[in-house]
């Protein structure tokens, strides 16, 4: 099937580490903000998106504490936390709609993909990521992502 990632927003890591760490037999994120995707690794395949959107440099985002800062396990190490930077957040919040397929371009040409991704794919999560991070900064929430291998 492959690696499933969920991103989403929470108030604050605790919250996030709620989201997943479930006492209620729901769902992982049952009841938060987000989205799921297939194959979208947050510390690799999301980078050169956030280096585009940012203008960070991937070494500055990589050095951040919040880039893809492990949160919680669980499940013998199946489900993953990792919290996104709260730059990421605010500049997808920020970003300019008319210029995503122009950032999926490029996205899609950097060397993070084994196989160049079709363009159209990328900009459709980046029109959720840019949903969701709107919303969250308007609730003054951060961006995480659980993964489930």
């Amino acid at each position: 099937m492959g690696v499933i990632y969920g991103y989403f927003a929470a108030a604050d890591d605790d919250d996030a580490v709620r989201a997943m760490m479930r006492e209620d037999d729901e769902p992982t994120a049952t009841g938060y903000d987000g989205f799921d995707v297939n194959g979208m690794d947050p510390t690799v395949d999301l980078l050169p998106a956030e280096v585009i959107l940012s203008g960070r440099s991937a070494e500055t985002i990589q050095a951040d504490p919040r880039y893809g800062h492990l949160l919680a396990t669980a499940d013998d190490g199946q489900l993953l936390c990792l919290s996104l930077t709260d730059a990421l957040r605010d500049a997808l919040a920020a970003a300019d709609r008319g210029s995503l397929h122009h950032v999926a371009q490029v996205w899609a040409a950097s060397d993070v993909f084994p196989t160049p991704p079709d363009p159209q794919g990328l900009a459709e999560f980046l029109e959720q990521a840019i949903d969701l991070a709107g919303r969250a900064v308007e609730r003054g929430h951060r961006l995480y992502c659980w993964i489930c291998v």
